[in-house]
């Protein structure tokens, strides 16, 4: 009996780890479902969130090309969720990834004035990436670190030389190589608070 009431927790305990990339697996598949309208009612449009539709800032960030496209990001959720998932809880996760949208969304509105319109989560990805590698840190140092130095060198690549070869064809349009940038930055602050909460659960 004790061994079963075990068991249901360490089941519990995984559902509850998948819950979050599961979440935003599901959104995306639905606003991919709606086609070209949910496209056109979703994306991130400058002109117009000037127009009054803010929601698009949210938005943007889970609306694709595509199936390929969608298929892409969603395989790199899984990726960063092999990778970093158990660096925070599934609301910390939330709050990480509220972050992040808000931050890339505020990167295109004041610096880049001359981004029209903007799809994908592969932005959102960078930030998760960074911060859940940021967090682990202490835990798995030479993986973190290792993790840290390749995303760094595709963010210098991309913004040195542009998109990384054959992610504009795979994605099925042109790759906004600034949203990873401001991903990264995003993830770089939420890492850092990650990486000082594990400092103090160490000490107490």
């Amino acid at each position: 009996m004790g061994l079963h009431k075990a068991s249901d927790s360490s089941q519990q305990k995984r559902l509850l780890h998948w819950i979050f990339p599961a979440a935003i697996a599901v959104l995306c598949i639905l606003v991919a479902m709606g086609a070209e309208d949910a496209r056109a009612l979703l994306k991130y449009d400058r002109l117009a969130i000037e127009g009054g539709d803010w929601w698009r800032l949210i938005t943007g960030h889970f609306v694709h090309l595509g199936l390929s496209h969608l298929a892409l990001n969603i395989a790199g959720l899984l990726l960063v969720w092999i990778l970093a998932g158990d660096t925070a809880s599934p609301l910390g996760w939330v709050a990480i990834t509220a972050w992040t949208v808000a931050v890339i969304s505020a990167g295109f509105w004041f610096l880049d004035e001359n981004l029209i319109w903007y799809v994908g989560l592969s932005g959102v990805l960078h930030g998760l990436l960074v911060a859940g590698a940021l967090g682990s840190l202490r835990r798995r140092q030479g993986e973190a670190l290792a993790l840290l130095g390749l995303v760094f060198a595709k963010l210098a690549y991309e913004q040195l030389v542009g998109p990384l070869p054959g992610s504009e064809a795979s994605s099925g349009g042109p790759v906004v190589v600034n949203a990873h940038l401001y991903g990264g930055i995003a993830g770089l602050l939420a890492g850092a608070l990650l990486w000082r909460r594990g400092a103090s659960d160490k000490q107490i």
